[in-house]
């Protein structure tokens, strides 16, 4: 039986999850694609502080849509809901795509198509996590679903960049491959629908007087300062994904997703509650400091190999805190309210990488390592006490 201590694993389950799974892989994927694309073609037409201000319109996006998600599924069948939602984010994709073919856009045009994507995807991201992949699993599996289903968007942020490094290969030069990636995040989309589309999801009956507006299935209020310790924490990564990045850098990371997966089975399964964040901050601090050395050979490797570790250590523990902190049949609004600390967290860290410290090696590791100091710090003395009187699981 799970307990408080016991990290959940991933089961080979129905064909419902995994197809949904999957979905929430290459929807993720879609949207990290533009992580190492995007700036480089901002900076062709744009500054640094027109490419944080794209990241942060991402991340202020997530939040629109939100508080509607729960009218929406209890009026309409949950998976056209979600369905809308993605062809709403290829429409995004598709009006960027023709806007970069066809010349650079005002400004003001690329920001609002960047809320878009941040809107739908969020809007996709709430129904997928907080109502598709809980309603195909029985009561007792909901927890492991939730644990499961949420490391294919973790290893996302990994598979995603990376698969955007190759195809910017094979772009036009004159936008820097940005089309070609535009092409593959519409791909992604598309795919993620066909999964979908092969599930049957019977009509429920609305409930009574359910609320046009609500926080239902959108943010969980007394989460509150859980949400804003996984938002300083995904800022500090957020950071670090502005400056450039090679393959094996994405590469490494992602094998330090594959490690923090095995460490939580036989490492973490007997060991103190807390020991999990904080020896996922230390590992991500290390790694930073590793940054500044000139020793380049091995740090190439070691560094994001440890900022994969840590991030998925963390990641994984902090949607389990979600899940408990959250009273009856509130399962949902904490799987969204994990979500948007941590994607809000990342582009938040990208808008301060470009505007604040312009993608330089230095500014963008000390503003990490300062943010994941201060993360610490808050989760050891008030973060972590606060949630054991809370939880309610």
């Amino acid at each position: 039986m799970y307990t408080q201590n016991t990290p959940v694993h991933v089961k080979l389950w129905h064909r419902e999850f995994w197809h949904l799974a999957l979905a929430n892989l290459l929807l993720n994927m879609s949207v990290y694609m533009l992580i190492p694309s995007m700036p480089q073609w901002m900076q062709l037409h744009h500054g640094m502080e027109q490419t944080g201000l794209m990241m942060l319109a991402y991340g202020v996006g997530l939040f629109l849509l939100g508080g509607f998600c729960s009218f929406l599924v209890q009026h309409e069948r949950r998976n056209h809901v979600c369905l809308w939602a993605i062809v709403g984010l290829m429409l995004s994709y598709a009006f960027l795509y023709y806007g970069v073919k066809l010349g650079p856009l005002p400004f003001w045009v690329l920001l609002l198509i960047r809320l878009c994507c941040g809107a739908f995807f969020g809007f996709t991201q709430m129904v997928l996590m907080s109502t598709l992949i809980i309603d195909t699993c029985e009561s007792f599996q909901r927890t492991e679903a939730n644990h499961s289903a949420s490391w294919f968007g973790r290893f996302a942020l990994s598979l995603g960049p990376l698969s955007a490094l190759i195809l910017m290969r094979f772009g036009t030069s004159s936008v820097a491959g940005f089309d070609t990636v535009l092409v593959g995040s519409m791909a992604c989309c598309l795919l993620a629908a066909c999964l979908i589309l092969t599930i049957h999801f019977p009509f429920k009956a609305p409930e009574d007087k359910v609320r046009v507006f609500t926080l239902d299935r959108f943010f969980l209020p007394q989460g509150l300062w859980l949400f804003l310790n996984l938002v300083l924490i995904t800022t500090a990564i957020g950071i670090l994904f502005a400056l450039p990045h090679n393959i094996i850098f994405y590469g490494m990371m992602m094998s330090g997703f594959l490690l923090s997966l095995i460490a939580q089975k036989f490492v973490f399964v007997n060991a103190e509650l807390k020991s999990e964040v904080l020896s996922g901050l230390f590992l991500i601090g290390c790694a930073l400091l590793m940054l500044l050395s000139h020793q380049k050979t091995a740090v190439d490797y070691i560094a994001p190999f440890f900022i994969g570790t840590g991030t998925g250590i963390i990641g994984a523990r902090f949607l389990l805190f979600f899940i408990k902190l959250s009273h009856h049949c509130q399962r949902g609004t904490s799987q969204s309210t994990y979500f948007l600390g941590w994607e809000f967290g990342l582009a938040l860290g990208l808008a301060v990488g470009f505007m604040c410290c312009k993608a330089s090696l230095a500014a963008c590791v000390w503003s990490s390592f300062v943010l994941v100091v201060a993360a610490l710090l808050i989760y050891q003395f008030f973060t972590h006490t606060w949630y054991l009187k809370h939880k309610n699981r």
